[in-house]
């Protein structure tokens, strides 16, 4: 049975989301559909490059994810259809799948050529779907493209290094919904720089000197609960995608504040690791 992902930034309020699911089973009656998300915000491109990454690959190899993020179809933001790791990927061509393949390089991409065919004025119901319904019946990305070799690259999604080799400097990509800060600093990089070397990891007044592996490993069980310093504790850490997240412990954003309110962070902050 065929699976078809769907990450929007169409919200729930009106009938785009349920329009898109309508008319693939129109085309598709034995098909599984799995909402990844549709809060991202809108036309937020590097937020939804970091859940596409994050999200496909809980998903079995010949899963089609269609990302409907910014598809308006202008000469500068041409459709593609791409796979890569064994995922087929459907959306405009406006950088965000470079982020997936900064590190996996796409075994075929194509530019999505049917629209002659397909009248249209909403793509992820119209185009998109037309593709994936294609994809999941068995068919052949250069039935419905012509063959490209690069796809856009996403901007400000790599951090710096210095030329001493002893600064990375990165930036905040994305804010998650318990206002937990993830930058575009990845544990390779960090431990490829660093080297083994102490570090202090500063972003505005937030400073850091220990990355840990999972929230829970900041706070020391061995102390009785009443002196353990649990709730509001600030820590870094690497996060299930491997992005150095820094966080509050239990945080939550409406009451008690979160890492992106107390340190004053919001998307694209700078984020800075100091190899000492």
């Amino acid at each position: 049975m065929p699976l078809i992902t769907l990450t929007t930034d169409f919200g729930e309020k009106d009938h785009f989301v349920g329009g898109v699911k309508g008319a693939i089973y129109n085309e598709l009656e034995d098909v599984r559909i799995v909402d990844i998300t549709h809060s991202i915000s809108p036309f937020h491109l590097t937020e939804a490059a970091y859940i596409i990454q994050n999200a496909y690959k809980s998903f079995s190899k010949g899963s089609i994810h269609i990302i409907g993020i910014d598809s308006g179809l202008t000469p500068d933001n041409k459709h593609v259809a791409v796979l890569l790791d064994g995922h087929y990927f459907i959306c405009a061509n406006n950088g965000i799948i470079s982020m997936l393949a900064s590190e996996i390089k796409p075994e075929k991409i194509v530019e999505i050529n049917i629209h002659d065919r397909i009248e249209s004025n909403f793509p992820v119901l119209d185009v998109f779907v037309k593709v994936a319904c294609h994809i999941a019946r068995g068919g052949t990305l250069e039935v419905i493209g012509k063959n490209i070799s690069e796809i856009k690259e996403l901007t400000g999604i790599k951090p710096v290094v210095n030329p001493e080799g002893n600064l990375i400097i990165g930036n905040v990509i994305y804010i998650d919904n318990y206002g937990n800060v993830v930058s575009n600093i990845t544990r390779s990089l960090f431990e490829k720089i660093g080297k083994g070397r102490p570090f202090k990891i500063q972003a505005r007044t937030a400073n850091f000197s220990e990355v840990f592996n999972n929230y829970s490993d900041a706070i020391n069980f061995d102390l009785p609960p009443e002196k353990r310093e649990e709730d509001g504790k600030k820590l870094a850490l690497w996060n299930s995608g491997q992005y150095l997240e820094l966080a509050i412990y239990k945080s939550n954003p409406s009451t008690v504040g979160s890492a992106s309110s107390l340190f004053g962070l919001e998307y694209r902050d700078t984020i800075t690791v100091n190899f000492l």
